[in-house]
């Protein structure tokens, strides 16, 4: 096949077959359907891309792709923390309905922002998987399994035992050949459309899986890094989680079908799908978190001298849509009676909503139309 084979391997008394994937890149067949799904897939990109020039603070719609994607990369791990779940932890807000899984959704977070700073002065490398690696599983559900280390020891995906696994990736002897080779696609100049390459980073990454534990969501971070590093958007704005998420039988499906079948074009075919609907998706949420703004912007321009201190409000919650009284304060630095009476005008504007929480000891309030827009 041209992805690979599947090769005998004998340890001691054990007796089972790994996958060893070819080095990179794969020869493509020439395939129509790839070559419309690549055209349509640029096209709603640069689309996209314009967001920039219609959205007044592109920074805030970066920071709230940014946890979406961490929360629906960490989902299909099995996380069972919300997006809701990291809004209020990041706020500070105490809720014991919060699933202790969040901080591996927040790690994600810390190493997505880690990786794209890095990247400014460092290039996209095995030096700087292994970093993301270790703050990905610091202190979290596989802390144990050598953050930031490639594999010593062989891994395997489904199953409790390598007899009964769904797939045996390349034993760890074979790892840094291939990963060599990995890193050096990454940063060649050959001539291949980049949605392709990353497509085909991504099931490569995940057919080496070179880490004992946290392999999905490293290979889900590359993407990210990787359209980042080539500058396909002036900001980084398209995330692909919540697509995988929802099509995740398909997701794990196709990928499969790259060692299995060597069915590569079926994967990239899919991946592009997902490339050019999350871009049209960003597109038409852009346009209504515009229309959403202006329509609340007039809202609150007719409660007098309290307007200039609603709208200081109103632009912080595109950053922090849950937000409480101590909030209030910190952004407008009025006092504790004067922010609530603020909060209240909010309310009763329909702009914050109350959200129940377990044995609250302050209230929390959302920006729920906002934060509908993402979820």
């Amino acid at each position: 096949m041209r992805s690979g084979q599947y090769i005998t391997q004998l340890e001691e008394n054990l007796k089972y077959k790994a996958f060893v994937a070819n080095p990179l890149p794969f020869e493509l067949k020439k395939d129509p359907g790839l070559e419309t799904l690549l055209s349509e897939a640029n096209l709603a990109l640069g689309r996209l891309d314009g967001v920039s020039e219609i959205v007044p603070d592109v920074d805030f719609l970066t920071l709230m792709y940014g946890r979406k994607e961490a929360t629906y990369s960490s989902q299909v791990e099995g996380t069972q923390a919300t997006f809701t779940d990291v809004l209020k932890a990041e706020a500070k807000i105490k809720d014991k309905t919060i699933p202790p899984d969040v901080k591996e959704i927040l790690n994600y977070i810390k190493a997505m922002n880690y990786g794209m700073e890095r990247l400014k002065t460092l290039p996209l490398s095995l030096r700087l998987i292994r970093e993301i690696h270790k703050i990905l599983l610091t202190g979290v559900r596989g802390k144990e399994r050598i953050p930031g280390e490639f594999k010593k020891s062989q891994n395997w995906v489904g199953g409790p035992t390598i007899e009964t696994a769904t797939f045996v990736p390349c034993p760890p002897h074979e790892v840094m050949n291939l990963l060599d080779n990995l890193e050096k696609f990454l940063c060649d100049k050959l001539p291949i459309p980049i949605l392709i390459k990353i497509g085909l980073i991504h099931s490569q990454f995940e057919s080496v899986h070179p880490f004992l534990d946290g392999n999905g969501r490293v290979g889900r971070l590359l993407i990210t890094f990787y359209l980042y590093h080539q500058k396909i958007l002036q900001n980084p704005l398209l995330y692909l989680s919540a697509y995988f998420k929802k099509n995740q039988k398909e997701y794990y499906y196709r990928l499969n079908g790259v060692h299995e079948k060597d069915s590569i074009e079926d994967w990239l075919k899919f991946f592009l799908k997902g490339v050019r609907d999350t871009a049209q998706e960003g597109f038409i949420t852009a346009q209504k978190i515009l229309r959403l703004k202006e329509n609340d912007t007039k809202k609150v321009s007719i409660l007098g001298r309290s307007t200039k201190n609603a709208l200081k409000v109103l632009n912080n919650l595109y950053r922090t849509p849950i937000i409480s009284l101590n909030h209030i304060i910190e952004f407008t630095g009025l006092s504790k009676s004067n922010a609530y009476y603020l909060l209240k005008k909010l309310e009763n504007l329909k702009i914050l909503h109350y959200l129940p929480k377990e044995s609250p000891k302050t209230k929390v309030f959302i920006y729920k139309d906002y934060l509908g827009l993402f979820e």
